[in-house]
């Protein structure tokens, strides 16, 4: 990626927060590709602050294991593996489903409504092909899926989603890219699924939904990753 892309300039309020809250952000929404180096001086000079505050956050980004340092002190994107994917796949699947099984009786006619609409302007999104359309589609990709995860009411599951989804940042940038290049079904296909077995209040429906919701990304990747595998002879990875 360009660093002109989900990175805009910070204020000077709780900076050391501020500047984690948009590297944090940028890679829960997928604006960095697997094996991305983060430079430091770069950042700094694009979020228009001095390096302290984005040396602290590339810490902490890597003790929640979003980065990695490398033995030269280099930091960068974990680079996709079939082992990390099939766990985080796993995890995603397991936890997230459980959120939704919380959230459906505490889910109203107004949240349906909200649901919906993200849904609607994220179809529209799709439908627009603008240069900032992959950021625009995360975003509210994000929103639908947190909107029913704190419908569960979990103060102590919601971190831990939200921990999954940092990490899976740069696979679901691969798998939009992978998308773009074979088509296929819309990519909010599932999240009306979701609604619909949702509004019903038919877990089973809802939790196969979300699963397959998920699935579908890392599904994606993990095929790609064979082909590849078949083709080389070698353990496959991406960046």
């Amino acid at each position: 990626m360009t660093l002109d892309e989900g990175l805009s300039p910070v204020g000077r309020e709780t900076l050391h927060d501020r500047v984690y809250a948009q590297l944090r952000r940028s890679l829960i929404n997928g604006m960095f590709d697997a094996g991305d180096f983060l430079r430091i001086v770069d950042l700094a000079e694009k979020l228009q602050t001095s390096t302290m505050p984005v040396r602290e956050a590339l810490r902490r980004l890597i003790s929640e294991q979003a980065l990695e340092a490398l033995p030269n002190r280099t930091v960068r994107v974990p680079l996709i593996t079939r082992e990390r994917l099939d766990d985080l796949a796993h995890a995603r699947t397991m936890i997230e489903g459980q959120m939704v099984a919380l959230a459906m009786p505490h889910l109203t006619a107004k949240d349906f409504r909200i649901l919906r609409q993200i849904n609607s302007d994220c179809d529209r999104a799709f439908e627009d092909h603008s240069a900032d359309v992959g950021y625009q589609t995360s975003e509210l990709n994000q929103q639908f899926h947190f909107h029913i995860y704190h419908a569960a009411r979990s103060q102590v599951l919601i971190p831990i989603v939200e921990s999954l989804w940092l990490q899976s940042g740069p696979y679901i940038r691969t798998a939009a890219h992978i998308h773009d290049k074979q088509g296929g079904r819309a990519a909010t296909n599932h999240h009306w699924a979701l609604i619909d077995a949702l509004e019903r209040r038919e877990q089973e429906a809802a939790v196969l939904a979300l699963s397959n919701d998920i699935s579908r990304s890392f599904d994606l990747i993990r095929g790609t990753l064979d082909a590849n595998v078949a083709q080389t002879g070698e353990d496959a990875r991406y960046g």
